[in-house]
């Protein structure tokens, strides 16, 4: 990739007869004007990337089959050993499959020990709330974006490796505590690396294009769990892409131009610039060169003489707690994420409580979140954000109601299916919905809560599951109908400006109100 080529190369792809005064520019301008916002280089780059999500469903899914509750059979033959294996002094049961087959045979988690299961689910969710901020941090300091990846990839490949190797459970917690932490930085440092190239008027439909990458995999996890049916082994193989992935991929992925440009190191960051112009098939000005916004700033602050911009430009959540406008709709979005994470991680869980075919129910419910996206994507511009989070919230949390109370088990997995389809819509949006609600100067802040609040509910998902097969559907259920509620009193940002300052949101609101 360009990333790699010497300064040398920097004007292979400068136009020549271009001389005059320098114009420096932002990596935005420089991909809309001149290098192209998605072009053949930022498809490849993207496509690469955005493998690492199916990498991360592996990693997160892979306690649906490895911890799932095995058939039991009894070694006197049938009706010989008492209907309720927790019954006191039932005895002669036994595991269909031997103790290999999953953490709850080869530990017994079962009748008093069935928390064990959530327990160690919850902790992955823990780590992973744990690895984001860590290497969010990393990936925005000296490791990088590709750096940082790159460690992610090498942990989790280790860590899975030696969770195949666990003795004891307690052993076995621990290490998916781990194996959380490296999981949570996967998705995070991928979806920057993959879209931070691509221009502003692409962005956006490209990233939620990469939820595509993780329902893909669990759709092959489905696949590979049903070919490795003990849980040590499928372990080992669902660990191994990781290591794949570091070798095969990673080598032709470029680190971001942005984070080049951040750390002054600008050289590299327009090396990478003229490398996506030349496959995108144009050429850079000989007199371009690129600047940091921060500049651009600077720049518009001495010409127009503006004071108090420190204040107007930097923000914290403080800020958001302190206005009215987005304090409320702080914690409008924080509670909808968090039920919403409830609902999405419970429902892909609770496929152990249908009694179906385990690995079919696992690939339907990865099939039906495509179209979910698909759909989002479709209707976001055209009813709005506020109607179809609404509706999708509610439509997850009726069909989860109906779950409940169904007799048959075909018609729960069915009722589970719509759960998702709908749950899945309804995270594809609040990404979107939650960063248009809040000002630039605060907008990280509020997305980090938000974020934060869908790993909480992440951690209790497992919880919840363990409760038995109707109840979870019910507390799913509660949940996408409040969530539901909730989102009534968002505002709509369909067609409405994104404000840079806390002032400017409260100006707009106001003019809006009269």
């Amino acid at each position: 990739m360009g990333s790699n080529r010497s300064d040398g190369g920097l004007h292979e792809t400068l136009l020549p007869g271009s001389d005059g005064e320098e114009e420096r520019m932002g990596i935005d301008e420089m991909l809309r004007r001149h290098a192209g916002e998605f072009g053949r280089w930022q498809l490849r780059h993207f496509v690469l990337t955005s493998v690492a999500w199916a990498l991360e469903a592996m990693h997160t899914m892979v306690m649906i089959f490895a911890d799932r509750e095995p058939d039991r059979v009894c070694r006197f033959g049938p009706d010989r050993c008492g209907g309720d294996p927790c019954r006191p002094g039932s005895g002669g049961w036994e595991w269909a499959g031997g103790p290999a087959a999953s953490t709850v045979a080869q530990w017994g988690l079962v009748c008093g020990e069935r928390y064990k299961v959530g327990l160690a689910q919850s902790a992955f969710f823990a780590g992973c709330t744990i690895g984001a901020g860590i290497f969010g941090h990393l990936s925005d300091s000296f490791l990088g974006r590709k750096g940082s990846l790159t460690v992610v990839c090498i942990l989790n490949t280790i860590f899975g490796l030696l969770t195949s190797l666990s003795p004891t459970y307690w052993l076995y917690a621990a290490l998916r505590f781990l194996t959380g932490i490296s999981t949570g930085g996967v998705g995070l440092c991928a979806f920057v690396l993959a879209t931070e190239p691509i221009g502003p008027a692409k962005r956006g439909a490209a990233g939620m294009s990469t939820f595509y990458f993780f329902s893909g995999g669990i759709a092959v996890l489905a696949g590979i769990a049903y070919l490795f049916q003990s849980w040590r082994p499928l372990y080992v193989v669902t660990s191994l892409p990781s290591l794949l992935f570091l070798i095969t991929v990673l080598p032709f992925v470029s680190e971001s131009p942005r984070w080049y440009l951040v750390r002054r190191k600008t050289a590299k960051a327009m090396d990478v610039m003229c490398s996506i112009a030349r496959t995108n098939g144009k050429k850079l000005p000989s007199n371009v060169t690129l600047k940091l916004d921060e500049e651009e700033e600077e720049e518009d602050e001495r010409k127009h003489q503006k004071v108090d911009v420190e204040s107007a430009v930097s923000g914290s959540i403080v800020d958001v707690l302190r206005s009215p406008t987005t304090r409320i709709r702080l914690v409008l979005a924080v509670s909808i994420n968090f039920l919403c994470s409830v609902v999405y991680y419970g429902l892909s869980l609770n496929v152990v409580n249908l009694k179906t075919n385990l690995y079919l129910t696992v690939l339907l419910n990865a099939a039906a979140e495509i179209p979910a996206f698909a759909i989002t994507a479709l209707l976001l511009d055209r009813f709005g954000r506020k109607p179809l989070g609404v509706g999708t919230m509610w439509l997850s949390g009726a069909f989860c109601i109906v779950g409940s109370m169904a007799e048959g088990k075909v018609v729960r997995m069915v009722c589970g299916i719509l759960g998702i389809f709908g749950m899945a819509a309804t995270y594809n949006l609040l990404f979107i919905y939650t960063t248009e609600l809040f000002p630039t100067v605060v907008r990280n802040a509020a997305l980090g809560c938000a974020t934060q609040a869908a790993q909480m509910g992440a951690i209790l998902a497992p919880l919840v599951v363990v409760l038995g097969e109707r109840l979870p559907f019910g507390v799913f259920g509660l949940c996408g109908v409040v969530g539901g509620v909730l989102a009534f009193y968002l505002p709509e940002t369909m067609n409405k400006p994104l404000y840079d300052t806390m002032a400017g949101l409260e100006e707009g609101e106001s003019a809006i109100l009269k």
